[in-house]
Formats: C-alpha cells, sequence, structure tokens
C-alpha cells in the first residue's frame, strides 16, 4: 500500500512538472523604425499582425479579361509546382500529426503463441524441464511520456508552426504563380498590339514602296529613293518576325505555367488595350501585412524558438510510465485462467550522464537557428517595403512616361503626314520621308513597351502587398486608357 501511494505521488508530482517548458518566451523579432507613409505613396501604413489568410478572390479580375480569368483558373488546377507546393504543405501537416501523437498514451496488444526447444546445455536447465514446450502469451500494454521539460509540447509547437509556414509557402507559391502567369498575358498582349502596330505601318511602306516605284518610272524619283523604301520596308518586316519569335516564347511559357504542353497550346491575338488599375486609398496600409511570405518567415522563427526548448529539455530526465498486463501459460488451454495472470505497472527514468558535449552543441545550435530565422524575417519585410515602393514609383513614373511619349507619338505622326505630302508634291527626297516614318514606328513602339510596363508594374505591386482588391474597390486609369486608344485609333 506504501510503494502504490509513492507510486501516485511521484505520478501527480509529475504531472504538475508536466506544465514546464524550457523554451524562451517569443517574441517576434524586433524590426527598424517602422515609416509612417510609403515614401512613394504617402500611405499610411499600420504594424498589425500578418493576415495571411485574408481571402484574396480573383485579384486578376481588376483587368477585365475573361481569358486572363480562364488561364488563371487552368494554373489554380493544373499548375505542378503548385501541386508541388501543395505536397509540401500536405507533408508538414502530417509530420505535425505524427509530433501530437506523442501528447497522448499509447496502447497495444500482445499475442504470442509460440513452440520452443531449448538446448540440452543451457545454463542452470533443471533436470526434469522438458526439450520441448509451449508458451503462449496475450495482453496488453500502454505507456506515456510525462513530458516533464516540455520537450513533446516544444516539438508539436514547432510542428505547428511549420505547418503553418508550409501554409503560407503554399499561398505564396499560388500568389507568385498567378502573378507571374498575369504578367506574361501582359506582355503577351503587348507584343499583338506591336504586331498591329507593325502591320498597318507595313501597308503604309508598302504603299509608299509602290508610290516611289511609279515616280521612280515616271522620271520624278531617283533609284535612290526607291532603294531606301526598299530597305525600309524590308526592316519593318523583320521587326515583324522578331515580334512574332518573342510573343511565341511568351505563349510557351503561358503553356508550362497552366500546365499544357508548348505544342498543343495557342492564344489567338488580341490588340484591345488592357485597363491599368489604380493602387484604392490605404491599400499598403491593410495589404502589406498580408504577404504569404512575411507569414512564413514569422513561423519559422516562432518554430526555431520552440526547438530552444526541445535542445534544452536533453539536460532533464526523461520520465515514462507503462504498464501491462496479461496471460501466459504453456498451452492454450485455460489460458485465461486467474493463475496465469501477469501484470506490471512502474515509471522510467533516463539521463545521458555523459554524451562528449552533443546536448551542449545542440543547444547552440538551436540559438543559431534562430538567430538565422531572425534575421531572415526581418530582411523578407525590408524586401516587402523596397518591392512596395520600387513598383509604387514604377507606377507613377512610368504614368508620366506614358504621356510624354503619346505626345510624342501624335507629333511624330504629323511630322510623318507633312513629310509624306512634301514628298509628292517634289519638295523634299525620299530621305525626309523615311526619317518622319522610322520616328513615328520608334514612337509608336515605345509607347506600347510604356504601356506594357505600367501594367506589368500594376501587377507586381500586387503580388508585392500580398494580393489583390476586387473591381469595386479599385479605379481605372480612365485618362492612360483613353489616351491609348485614341493613339491606336490615329494609327
Amino acid at each position: 500500500m506504501i510503494r502504490a501511494d509513492r507510486l501516485f505521488a511521484g505520478v501527480a508530482a509529475a504531472l504538475l512538472l508536466g506544465g514546464c517548458s524550457l523554451a524562451p518566451t517569443y517574441h517576434t523579432p524586433s524590426l527598424p523604425p517602422m515609416p509612417a507613409t510609403f515614401k512613394e505613396a504617402g500611405t499610411a501604413w499600420r504594424v498589425a499582425s500578418p493576415a495571411d489568410q485574408t481571402p484574396r478572390g480573383d485579384w486578376w479580375s481588376v483587368y477585365s479579361d475573361s481569358t486572363l480569368g480562364q488561364l488563371e483558373s487552368k494554373l489554380d488546377a493544373d499548375n505542378p509546382s503548385l501541386a508541388a507546393a501543395l505536397a509540401r504543405y500536405d507533408t508538414a501537416r502530417a509530420y505535425e500529426s505524427q509530433l501530437q501523437s506523442g501528447l497522448f498514451p499509447h496502447f497495444g496488444v500482445l499475442a504470442n503463441p509460440i513452440r520452443a526447444r531449448q538446448s540440452d546445455n543451457r545454463p542452470l536447465r533443471g533436470s526434469n524441464e522438458p526439450n520441448e514446450y509451449d508458451s503462449d502469451t496475450v495482453g496488453v500494454s500502454a505507456s506515456y511520456d510525462l513530458d516533464l521539460w516540455g520537450r513533446i509540447r516544444n516539438e508539436v509547437g514547432q510542428g505547428r508552426a511549420l505547418s503553418d509556414a508550409a501554409k503560407a509557402d503554399l499561398a505564396n507559391a499560388k500568389l507568385s504563380l498567378e502573378a507571374q502567369l498575369a504578367d506574361d498575358y501582359v506582355r503577351l498582349r503587348g507584343y499583338d498590339i506591336q504586331a498591329g502596330i507593325l502591320d498597318d505601318t507595313l501597308q503604309a511602306y508598302q504603299r509608299a514602296l509602290t508610290l516611289t516605284e511609279n515616280r521612280h518610272a515616271g522620271g520624278i524619283a531617283s533609284g535612290l529613293d526607291v532603294s531606301r523604301a526598299q530597305a525600309q520596308l524590308h526592316d519593318a518586316q523583320a521587326q515583324v518576325t522578331d515580334v512574332q519569335a518573342q510573343r511565341a516564347l511568351v505563349e510557351h511559357a503561358i503553356a508550362s505555367l497552366v500546365g499544357v504542353p508548348a505544342s498543343s497550346f495557342s492564344l489567338a491575338p488580341e490588340r484591345e488595350q488592357l485597363d491599368v488599375p489604380v493602387t484604392p486609398i490605404g491599400v499598403p496600409s491593410t495589404l502589406l501585412e498580408r504577404r504569404p511570405d512575411i507569414a512564413a518567415a514569422e513561423r519559422r522563427v516562432y518554430a526555431a524558438n520552440a526547438g530552444i526548448g526541445v535542445a534544452r529539455a536533453a539536460f532533464f530526465p526523461d520520465l515514462s510510465l507503462s504498464g501491462s498486463y496479461g496471460f501466459q501459460n504453456t498451452g492454450l488451454s485455460n489460458l485465461l485462467a486467474i493463475g496465469n495472470r501477469f501484470w506490471a505497472l512502474g515509471p522510467l527514468a533516463t539521463l545521458d550522464l555523459f554524451d562528449g558535449g552533443l546536448r551542449r552543441a545542440e543547444v547552440r545550435e538551436a540559438h543559431a537557428e534562430f538567430a538565422e530565422a531572425s534575421a531572415d524575417y526581418r530582411q523578407t519585410v525590408l524586401g516587402a517595403f523596397r518591392e512596395v515602393e520600387d513598383d509604387l514609383v514604377l507606377l507613377r513614373d512610368l504614368g508620366v512616361e506614358a504621356g510624354q511619349e503619346d505626345e510624342a507619338v501624335q507629333a511624330a505622326q504629323k511630322t510623318q503626314s507633312i513629310a509624306n505630302n512634301r514628298y509628292r508634291e517634289g519638295i523634299v527626297n525620299y530621305l525626309e520621308v523615311v526619317t518622319a516614318q522610322t520616328a513615328a514606328l520608334s514612337a509608336e513602339r515605345s509607347a506600347e513597351t510604356i504601356r506594357t510596363r505600367r501594367l506589368q508594374a500594376s501587377v507586381d505591386l500586387i503580388r508585392a502587398l500580398g494580393g489583390g482588391w476586387n473591381r469595386e474597390q479599385s479605379g481605372v486609369d480612365t485618362n492612360a486608357t483613353a489616351q491609348a486608344n485614341t493613339a491606336q485609333k490615329a494609327q
């Protein structure tokens, strides 16, 4: 009775100690002083907890393009990289469940019917013992690690944090791939529009060449004018070929993203301008906290902190409680008789007394991993601010540049019209026409390149902010869109 009292008293004390944890109190790593506003936007930013699980929705709908929406849906369903990220998340969740099993008692059953022969020369063998005998055993067993120092709980916390990080990695992979697809699609549309510009230019150059050849046949123009017109036409044809090649490469990249062989994938040309969305007021203050890569980095810091507790617990005894109950006999008959029963119950304590510095090295390693994870977290946050600032300044300055280039297009087209009229009237030679036409084509293609870069910057800003917003929350750069459509019609 006294032994049982001591046993239960020891178990009760162990359970009280089970609330201990040797992991340091967790604090999110400190960051440099945060600015009140984005320098390139002036929008207030507030410190907040990561909200990476906030639904992002179909952010690409701000571009009002059904083809892009269909491609994004196919990417979510069929992209191999996204499937691999999902598998990594499932692996992390399974590992977390494995660790959680250590928090519960383990139960088992045993059935061991055997037929055996013992050696004639077995030490201490009795003279009346048979050579062959049966030994039948059935029973149940249970074991439970009391986790006095929080080792298992810290392992579970570490596994849960790594599972959360894998989930955030999945969200980040999804967002990055969606943004990459949108970026490629914007480039494809830009090449389509440039191809349209070049097609119109080729027709104009062909008409100019025909006019020059007729003038040359009539003795009005020189052979030099004809050769200049031919050179200009062939150069434009070479530009068309280059644009076609660049478009094909982007189309192949899109096919890979949506999980389709490039050989069996194609997108019809589309030359309508996409709208450039305007960042809604307050987006930097509400969406930066949603970046999944920041959430993943923070969860890895937490996991590393829990790892310190796991390493420290190795310096203290590990106490477990085990018990068994069953029946054993030399044959199956009367196996379950009361006299054949056996049982055992008691604690087991283990502690390494000497390990050559292994445990101290593991603690140092855990602290180093925590320092690394903390530095990675700070770098991720700083990188997030840089990316947002980069995209904000790109959108702002490219908007100004787009307006300036559109004015250049209008001036170049006016110059081209004057040069053509003067050439028909015989006032100038064809060199002036070639110069004006080349300048006009260059300005038109530059204007479209800038518009494509603005759209790409808008896609990257959405990614940098951790996701998008719905169309009702955003505006559309109607001035830029109107200017682009006007310039396209003027061509």
